[in-house]
């Protein structure tokens, strides 16, 4: 039996986790984390019967306390709460399905505990890969990436160990504003941004998705899963989301993973590799798709990317204040508080204004979001 503990259960990797467990009769869940949702939380405990429930707001903790006190479950709440979850004693694999850069230190807590990682959250690697990196290695846990691109790398990787990465093509689908000018986009509304031509996905990565920025929290991402430099890996649009991503070798050999655009598919894989399961859902119809097509990203119109590739570089603080500075951003454009084009511009001037701290510890790595929260704030 496969006892799993997931963070962030009510988002979309989330439910889809739990999809995933349902489909899968040799599958546990042990403990569920959400934010605010107690009322789809409270039908995933009363379905799945986890030990420990954790929700963020401690308000909304009681409520569920009362909710399911007919249950044999442990409720919890705030970040003592959420590393109760990520370390909680019967699980083996943690999905950091939660948000931002709160997943830094349970993952961390998961880790030194001994369990494996199922990587959804991003921003763990983004802000704290030299950190997180060298204690997989130490503690002999093993990361098994949950995005679609960095699952797919992971996929080409097998039975390639030990042969050197020439590049990685990152594939993207180019967002729903594929093609527009900066003038098209000074419009923009977050119900245009919401609408992904080919995902169904958070909130906030479908709005990172369509400024590129998250493609670029991904090259940063696949610098640290993947041991390779920022310049060795390639964004690529490939706007039929088909070709998930694609690893070129030392010889020139391209091996490429594809598939119809499922979460569900890299999140099984995650939890049962090294194995591969039969998946209910469309498969893919080459003859009906009639032919893959392939552009270059536009580095004027989506300036985030080019940021995300200067911040990557920097290293030590400045991917976290890239990344601070983006959710930061994003909160206020989907609260409609600022233009779309202003999300870009909060990013270039939190970097522009940060002076590095070379190979920061987690306190200091969270120093600096608030530092950055607090100049945005007081910038703009």
């Amino acid at each position: 039996m496969k006892k799993i503990a997931i963070l962030g259960s009510t988002g979309s990797i989330g439910t889809q986790t739990l999809e995933v467990v349902e489909n899968n009769s040799d599958m546990q869940v042990t403990a569920l984390a959400a934010g605010s949702n107690i009322a789809l939380l409270e039908n995933q405990i009363r379905r799945f019967h986890p030990s420990l429930a954790c929700v963020w707001d401690p308000e909304k903790a009681a409520e569920l306390r009362v909710a399911v006190h007919d249950l044999d479950v442990k409720v919890v709440s705030g970040m003592e709460g959420l590393l109760e979850a990520a370390t909680e004693p019967q699980s083996e694999i943690l999905v950091t399905a939660i948000v931002g850069m709160i997943g830094i230190r349970p993952t961390i807590a998961a880790m030194e505990a001994g369990k494996d990682i199922a990587l959804a959250n991003k921003e763990t690697l983004v802000t704290a890969g030299h950190l997180i990196m060298p204690l997989s290695r130490e503690k002999k846990v093993r990361i098994l990436p949950v995005d679609s691109e960095h699952s797919a790398i992971f996929q080409c990787l097998q039975g390639n160990e030990g042969n050197p990465i020439h590049k990685i093509l990152l594939t993207a689908s180019g967002g729903p504003f594929r093609g527009w000018s900066r003038a098209q986009l000074a419009a923009v509304r977050p119900e245009d941004a919401l609408k992904h031509p080919n995902w169904s996905m958070g909130r906030k990565i479908t709005i990172d998705s369509s400024t590129m920025v998250n493609k670029g929290l991904e090259v940063m991402e696949a610098h640290w899963l993947f041991d390779v430099t920022i310049d060795q890996v390639e964004v690529v649009i490939q706007p039929q989301s088909v070709i998930h991503s694609m690893v070129e070798f030392a010889d020139g050999a391209v091996m490429a993973q594809l598939g119809t655009p499922d979460m569900k598919l890299p999140i099984q894989y995650a939890l049962c590799y090294p194995n591969r399961r039969d998946l209910p859902g469309a498969r893919l119809d080459f003859a009906a798709l009639g032919s893959i097509t392939f552009e270059k990203p536009d580095p004027e119109t989506f300036r985030g990317l080019g940021l995300a590739l200067e911040a990557g570089r920097r290293g030590g603080t400045m991917p976290t204040v890239f990344n601070a500075a983006n959710e930061y951003a994003v909160a206020k454009f989907l609260k409609k508080e600022i233009p779309y084009l202003t999300i870009v511009e909060m990013i270039e001037a939190a970097m522009s204004h940060h002076t590095v701290t070379e190979h920061p510890d987690v306190e200091q790595i969270l120093a600096a979001e608030r530092e950055t929260e607090e100049y945005i704030r007081s910038a703009f």
